[in-house]
This record gives structure tokens, sequence and C-alpha cells, in this order.
């Protein structure tokens, strides 16, 4: 057999390179595959337990409940947001918008309390959702965001489920409109099953470090909640969510996750360039998260996500790149009922993962701490 032509390649004087004379960065990327294969298969196990998505429940809850909906400058998206919560008692904390945020509101019936302005250490959604919170009487408090649309049926089935919780929170359907926004936002959001599995499994209950809630939509006790610290627990943070996650479960507290995605819906951006800026400020949850846990993160994501079909195109894959990418795909698929529409961009997103992976690590790195137009310090 000609020289360097056999079934390893020839090293110095003619020496055959063994696989275990491999390059050490070959070696070390193999044993990292190795080991976040481990990690997602552990992760992703829990989904066979996964949670039946949340059903309407028709009337009114036994309980007192208000909804509160913080809204700055949201004129043009919250109206689908009340339309779907007719007959409820709905509080609009108005942060100081300077559109028709407020008149809006009150034509569709909601309360509007406008929002004072924010106490120093205070980040303006966190002040307005305690200002909602103390402003309520109620037994229960939901909290939406103003880009949501829920359906007839959401707010009964969300208090019914938050009975063995200290907080709840529930997963809705994305809608993307337009083909930017389908083809990056799916390869965002799987980030998150990657790094921390599904959330939505009875009876599991995370650790403190790697506790997540939405902040989309969000249900309390509101003595309870009140007793803990309210929204206060949280105050400095732009990741109000995962914040008040891991805070809470520190505390000893139940946190409780549901897939409501057939009775919510929202469209976060309007946008490909919107979906890479918002999700950029919050995917990573940099200010809720430790340097370790956020290098451990960005590392799963750039061998789970980011290495795994370039190498496979470059044809420098083995088969652990083959093994990452199916579950990468699997993923993709199984997430696909939470997108409307899909089309061909959605089947499209996973070619972003690259790209996507490699904003994220920057933003990771340099996290942005503008929300609606203010900027706001470390």
């Amino acid at each position: 057999m000609p020289a360097g032509r056999g079934p390893y390649p020839r090293g110095r004087g003619g020496r055959s390179v063994t696989r275990g004379d491999a390059p050490p960065g070959r070696r070390l990327l193999a044993a990292s595959q190795l080991v976040v294969l481990g990690t997602l298969a552990g992760r992703l196990a829990r989904g066979r337990r996964r949670a039946a998505p949340l059903r309407a429940l028709d009337g009114t809850p036994d309980a007192t409940v208000q909804v509160v909906v913080p809204a700055r400058d949201e004129e043009a998206r919250i109206g689908p947001c009340l339309d779907g919560l007719r007959g409820l008692d709905v509080l609009v904390v108005d942060d100081r918008s300077s559109d028709g945020t407020a008149a809006l509101a009150r034509r569709r019936g909601a309360r509007v309390l406008d929002g004072a302005a924010a106490p120093p250490g205070w980040r303006g959604k966190t002040w307005a959702l305690q200002q909602g919170l103390e402003a309520s009487s109620a037994e229960w408090v939901v909290f939406l965001d103003a880009d949501t649309r829920p359906s007839p049926g959401l707010v009964p089935a969300l208090v019914r489920a938050a009975g063995p919780f200290d907080v709840l929170s529930a997963a809705a359907r994305f809608a993307c409109e337009t083909a930017g926004e389908r083809l990056v936002h799916p390869a965002m959001t799987v980030t998150l099953p990657l790094r921390f599995g599904p959330a939505d499994v009875p009876g599991w209950q995370p650790r403190p470090s790697r506790a997540m809630l939405n902040g989309q939509c969000v249900v309390v006790r509101r003595e309870a909640f009140l007793a803990a610290g309210g929204w206060g627990l949280v105050r400095g943070h732009l990741t109000e969510d995962v914040a008040l996650a891991r805070a809470l479960r520190a505390a000893g507290r139940r946190v409780g996750f549901v897939d409501a995605g057939d009775l919510l819906e929202v469209r976060m951006f309007d946008s490909a360039r919107g979906t890479w800026r918002g999700w950029g400020r919050s995917l990573m949850a940099s200010d809720a998260t430790g340097p370790a846990a956020q290098a451990g993160d960005v590392a799963v994501l750039w061998i789970a996500m980011g290495l795994p079909l370039p190498r496979l195109l470059a044809r420098r894959g083995t088969a652990l790149d083959v093994a990452l990418l199916g579950i990468r795909l699997a993923l993709h698929v199984a997430l696909a009922r939470s997108y409307r529409p899909r089309g061909l961009a959605y089947w499209l997103s996973p070619v972003t993962d690259p790209a996507v992976v490699a904003w994220l690590t920057w933003r990771a790195m340099r996290p942005d701490r503008r929300w609606r137009g203010r900027t706001y310090d470390a």
C-alpha cells in the first residue's frame, strides 16, 4: 500500500499515526462532545415525563384574580392582549409611555395605573410589575406581557395549575409572521432546552442555579409573593424572570412551568433584526447567571449547535458530530408545534446555528443593557 494511504496517515519518518496519536485538540474536542452528549441525554430524558399542554377552563376561578399588564409604548401591540382578557379584572400599569398606550387600554375596558418614576436600583419593568402587585387586592395575580395574545379560558386554567406552586409561569406559542423571524427565532429558542432541558415536568424541581421562568406569563398568590419580597427580590435585573426563579428556588420555594401554547400566543419581535437584538439581550440571562455557569452554557452551545454542521460540511465531522446534529434536529422537530406559521424558513433555521451561537457568545461577554429606550448600568 502506498505510503500515507493506509487507514491512518503517516507521521514523521513514515510512522503510522494511530487513533491514540490524534492531536490533543482533537482528543479534547471528542472528550467534550462525549460529555455534552451525556449531559444532553440526561436533560432531555425528562421530556418523557412532560405534562400535557394546558387546556382551557370555562367559567371563573373560585378565588379572586387580577391580570396585571405592564406596558411601555405598547399602543401598536396591546390591543389583542386586552381583547383576550374581556370580562376579567385587568390592570394596565402604564410605564410612562410616550404614545397612546393608556388611552387605548381604557377604551378596551382595562383599568390603568399611571406608573411612577422608578426608585433608585429598580428597572422599569420590575417597578411596573411591583406597582401592579401592590395595587391589586386579588388573591391571585397573573402578570402578562403586552405582546401576548391570550385565549378565553387561559386565566382560570393558569390559576388551577398554579395551586401547588409559589410561582407558576407558562410557555406561549410564538407567532413569527416574517420569513426572517422564522429563520432566526427557532435557532434562538432551541438553546433553552439544550441548556436547561424541559421545565414542565410534574414533581421535578430544578436546583436554584438552573431554575427558569417565562416572564411573559407569571402567576403568583399575591399575599405570599409580597411576603417573600415580591418583585423587589429582583429589582435590579433586566432578566427578571430568570432571576426571580433562582431567588425563589434558593429560598426553598416551588417553581412551576406549564405549556400554554394552545391558549397563549406571543409575537415578540417584528423582524429578523429585532429577533437578533431582542434575544441577544435576554436569552443568556447574563445578569442572573454566574461567570462559570455562563461559560459552561456557551461551551455546550458551541459543541451542540455551533460546530457539528460546519464540521460535517467541511468533511471533518465524526460520529459524535452526527449524533449531536441528530439531537439538534430532533429538538427542532419537537419544537415545531410552538411556532405559527412555520413554512420553509422554519425548517431551514438550523443553518443559522453557528451565527446564533457566535452572537449569543458575544452577548454573554458584552451584555446589552438597553430596554424600551432606557439604558441601565451594570
